[in-house]
């Protein structure tokens, strides 16, 4: 029998977003793991605002939508609070009633100020590291370090003189046609307009310079989930020296070995590591005019071939960060900003990791 299609809905519905999401959906479990990591910063939530006032929009409120923005791609802090109206599952992971409004998207701009001072995303990533810690889901002796480039919110059209000097009037001033080409252009004499803190960088030979970021992640080799997560200025040695003060923050009396790639085959990294009782498993670059700065007194015991096997599995963490996280680009300006929403996508990630881990049969 067909069934009538019925213009008129009904007048009176009680209903609540807890009974539209299923009992398994997995946003369930992270949305637990969330609500116990920040009701740990509850402290620190009361610090950061005023006792008098007209009350805002909560913090874990804002946090918590920072993470479904990044676990569901969704494009911007606009987007998200369009949706919010509609979007039943957005509306139960918040805890919001089915007729409380949808706030503002200018609370995110307005409350990332508090945000960035009293470092909140750092903070966000920290307790969720340790809610891993307390379930035995990472290793503390064994880790990886890497980095990449972020690209940052500014065009190469903004990247100009830092003396003003060959600058013509612009023929058009919100699209101007600029014609850059066969100009020599480096981060000594020439600056972004837009972002002053992005440099011009490239991955690797071959590859087109932009204006980015370096992110750097410190993970760990049991189950893949990240560590730390810093956003850094992108210059040739920012890899390593970012990998040596998050590693300095873990070195203590046990022993720990980290793994990378051949851009950490330095001997100034290795000598460093060494000295702060880390046992460098990185990469050899050999070449015909170089020698690696690890010789066979590591390269010979098994840990070190398992290291090189499970240093890969980094690479999934910028991956996942750049496509789901949608953050190969950021949608801010400064280092500050690019370092909140990092660590952002960063708990997002290990939260994700973290309930599919906490889900399975031990």
């Amino acid at each position: 029998m067909r069934g009538a299609d019925e213009k008129q809905a009904s007048m009176l519905c009680l209903l609540s977003p807890e009974d539209r999401v299923p009992k398994d959906h997995p946003l369930r479990r992270i949305k637990k793991l969330a609500d116990e990591a920040l009701a740990a910063m509850s402290p620190l939530f009361d610090e950061m605002y005023s006792d008098v006032g007209r009350p805002s929009v909560p913090p874990e409120r804002l946090i918590k939508a920072s993470l479904l923005i990044a676990l569901y791609t969704v494009r911007s802090e606009r987007q998200f609070c369009e949706q919010l109206d509609y979007n039943l599952l957005f509306r139960w992971f918040l805890d919001m009633s089915m007729v409380e409004p949808s706030f503002d998207p200018t609370v995110f701009t307005k409350n990332r100020a508090r945000l960035i001072e009293h470092d909140v995303g750092r903070q966000v990533l920290g307790a969720v590291v340790g809610q891993a810690r307390a379930a035995g889901l990472m290793s503390s002796e064994h880790f990886t370090v890497d980095g990449t480039l972020i690209e940052a919110w500014a065009s190469l059209k903004s990247f100009k003189r830092k003396d003003g000097s060959g600058q013509q009037p612009p023929d058009d001033p919100g699209n101007p046609s600029v014609d850059f080409h066969r100009e020599k252009r480096s981060n000594d004499t020439h600056q972004s307009t837009t972002d002053p803190e992005a440099r011009l960088a490239k991955k690797g030979k071959g590859k087109e310079a932009k204006l980015s970021y370096s992110q750097h992640a410190l993970m760990e080799n049991r189950n893949g989930l990240l560590v730390d997560l810093r956003i850094a200025p992108a210059t040739g040695t920012a890899e390593r020296e970012t990998a040596r003060d998050m590693l300095d923050e873990l070195s203590g009396e046990q022993r720990l070995t980290v793994g990378g790639d051949k851009g950490f085959d330095t001997r100034q990294f290795v000598a460093e590591c060494r000295e702060m009782g880390v046992t460098p498993h990185v990469a050899q670059n050999i070449s015909a005019n170089r020698t690696s700065a690890v010789d066979g007194r590591t390269t010979r015991h098994a840990g070190y071939t398992i290291s090189q096997r499970i240093r890969k599995r980094i690479e999934e963490i910028f991956g996942w960060a750049k496509t789901i996280g949608g953050f190969r680009k950021t949608r801010y300006r400064g280092e500050a900003r690019t370092q909140l929403a990092s660590c952002l996508v960063g708990a997002a990630y290990n939260l994700l990791r973290m309930a599919k881990l906490l889900a399975q049969p031990t």
